[in-house]
């Protein structure tokens, strides 16, 4: 894999001209933060070796390098799933090769399903937990030792500096925000009202197809993590209703506008 890894980060940066300070990953019908940001570089992933493709509606499948609030960027735009059929060391490859560049903070965007009583659909939520309810673990197998520890400390996996200054900027501009826990599952079924009961016992506000893999690779790389969901449907008993990904997409496109300035503030503090 570091063979693999270092590969891929000499490649970009043969075709980049700076060293990217943040990276994004953007998720279903997230894409919109792109358009904030002043390109430079835009690589399709079909164009970067040891890459997979994207294969979902609403994941465009181009790394974007550019400047955003002042600070340089590398954007996902559109992410792997275990669900594409991918194994979680490739749907997490990019988190690794982002480190190689040069990346100092992870932010993580997704869209999900609520199962908080108090959220609605189009609420925004900032994960401060998670739940890793995959079938399986990405730092599964022999240990590198120059990725990071065979046994990293989960403890205080979301940067807590970086949850307080969202949530003051959030309440200085009036945007309603949440922050909970995420459960991330395999997918690609959208919950049964079973499983919404049983995911909301164990203590999730939130449940999603994504990522919780790629946080754990960057805590493994003692990368800091934010990241915020967008609450596409509700798992909430009384209020659940048949969804589509279609859906999804159209939900999280109306309130990105939210979360695609969360972030730019919250760069502009960095």
């Amino acid at each position: 894999m570091l063979k693999h890894i270092k590969e891929t980060a000499a490649y970009i940066q043969s075709k980049i001209s700076f060293k990217p300070e943040i990276g994004t990953i953007l998720g279903t019908g997230l894409g919109g933060l792109v358009e904030s940001i002043h390109i430079k570089h835009s690589i399709s992933y079909e164009d970067i070796p040891n890459f997979r493709l994207s294969t979902v509606e609403g994941h465009t499948g181009k790394l974007i390098f550019g400047e955003l609030s002042g600070k340089n960027v590398v954007v996902m735009q559109g992410r792997f799933h275990y669900y594409e059929g991918y194994t979680l060391p490739e749907v997490t490859f990019p988190v690794r090769v982002m480190k190689f560049l040069g990346i100092e903070r992870l932010f993580v965007s997704n869209a999900s399903g609520g199962m908080n009583p108090d959220f609605e659909v189009g609420d925004l939520m900032i994960l401060n937990d998670h739940i890793n309810f995959f079938a399986s673990n990405p730092l599964i197998g022999k240990n590198i030792p120059e990725l990071g520890p065979r046994f990293p400390d989960m403890s205080d996996v979301y940067d807590k500096q970086l949850i307080k200054t969202t949530k003051e900027i959030a309440a200085k501009n009036d945007i309603k925000i949440h922050e909970g826990v995420y459960v991330g599952l395999s997918g690609p079924t959208f919950e049964t009202p079973a499983e919404y009961r049983m995911l909301r016992i164990w203590g999730a506000d939130a449940v999603g197809m994504s990522t919780v893999p790629e946080v754990i690779v960057a805590r493994h790389m003692s990368i800091p993590c934010f990241a915020v969901s967008i609450i596409t449907d509700l798992g909430v008993p009384g209020k659940i209703e048949k969804i589509t990904h279609e859906e999804v997409q159209r939900v999280a496109a109306i309130a990105e506008k939210k979360m695609t300035f969360l972030f730019k503030e919250l760069i502009k503090t960095l």
